[in-house]
């Protein structure tokens, strides 16, 4: 009988019990018993001229005991992941009915009954600072009603509010407008993300592999946990 022990069985555990989405537990278990019956059968019908050395057998011994650590870990590391998983979608829920900056360049304009005009708030995300950035608002067709100076602002992320009127100083109509804005650091254009205003409405949990979702509304439509850059 030949002194190495059949090495299908190893490699088919190191290269599917250890690995995700590899052999389940049972499968893994049978690999194992079959791993050591080899092993005892092989032992006792080695050659005693040509015994297996210590080394080889510490080796085989090494190399199924590494897998079964691997796969204790793996379900160890399953079972953190799932509970912060569930600790994060418990923590998003504190953002339900709260106000957050997400990527996006819509502002809306209200106007009450006694005339005083609300318009949602909007920000930018930089990713060093700007000497000055600018901001515009227009119409849904392009037509710029606005457009003002804010000055310099520092890396990281702002929010901003605009007054509801227009470059002549009227108040605009009630209605959905859009924000851009440009950056720029000694005369050369900065890198900036428009942020716009939303209302977490409600939170899902993360799906495998993902991350916690929350709910915006039909217009926005859900973003990760990791979309929300501000929370107002």
């Amino acid at each position: 009988m030949t002194n190495t022990i059949d090495s299908g069985v190893i490699n088919t555990l190191n290269s599917g019990g250890a690995g995700s989405g590899g052999l389940n537990a049972r499968q893994a278990e049978d690999l194992r018993n079959n791993f050591m019956t080899l092993l005892v059968t092989q032992l006792q019908n080695q050659d005693p001229l040509k015994p297996m050395d210590n080394h080889q057998t510490t080796s085989q011994l090494a190399q199924i005991n590494t897998v079964s650590g691997i796969e204790k870990l793996n379900e160890s590391l399953s079972g953190i992941t799932s509970q912060i998983d569930a600790g994060q979608a418990l923590q998003a829920t504190g953002l339900i009915g709260k106000g957050v900056l997400v990527p996006g360049e819509r502002v809306l304009l209200s106007q009450g009954e006694d005339g005083e005009v609300s318009t949602t708030p909007f920000g930018i995300e930089l990713d060093q600072p700007a000497d000055n950035v600018t901001v515009t608002i227009s119409t849904g067709d392009g037509q710029v009603i606005n457009r003002y100076d804010v000055g310099p602002v520092q890396a990281g992320v702002e929010s901003f509010s605009w007054n509801g009127e227009t470059g002549d100083g009227q108040a605009a109509a009630d209605g959905a407008y859009r924000v851009s804005i440009e950056a720029t650091r000694e005369g050369e254009p900065v890198p900036v993300q428009t942020l716009n205003y939303a209302m977490v409405g409600s939170v899902t949990p993360p799906p495998e592999g993902g991350e916690v979702q929350l709910d915006l509304g039909a217009v926005y439509g859900r973003v990760g946990l990791s979309d929300i850059k501000q929370i107002l």
